[in-house]
């Protein structure tokens, strides 16, 4: 059983900040660490993924729109990733969740395309006012 649960959500003005965090659990998480990524899914849009993080945390990817605003990091001990999230505007407003491959992947490897992901949290809102 896989579970990922988000948490951090909610309304910020234009220019806000927000820190999202994503806690892995089960037993597939219990005895591995995975690469990890945050998507987004807007209403009416597809889902893109934002930003990405290898299992040890020293390769990062980022999206084009969130390049210099957003932040990922991870706490392994904890089994939690972070998005923190800055300059918001109101183009970010969607539902944030976090997802993993199905496999755990080595080394400095993480990717922003949503075909390599398997486990999908439900998300949490965030909604940036103009």
């Amino acid at each position: 059983q896989v579970q990922l649960v988000e948490s951090g959500g909610g309304l910020v003005q234009t220019g806000g900040s927000l820190e999202l965090s994503c806690a892995t659990s089960g037993r597939t998480f219990a005895t591995s660490v995975f690469a990890m990524a945050w998507f987004r899914q807007a209403p009416g849009k597809d889902r893109e993924l934002v930003s990405a993080i290898s299992r040890n945390g020293g390769n990062t990817k980022y999206d084009d729109s969130v390049k210099g605003r957003f932040t990922i990091s991870r706490d392994n001990a904890k089994n939690t990733v972070i998005l923190q999230m800055n300059s918001l505007e109101p183009e970010d407003t969607a539902v944030y969740g976090c997802a993993a491959p199905r496999e755990y992947r080595t080394g400095d490897w993480a990717s922003l395309r949503l075909d390599d992901y398997y486990y999908w949290g439900q998300g949490t809102q965030v909604t940036v006012s103009s």
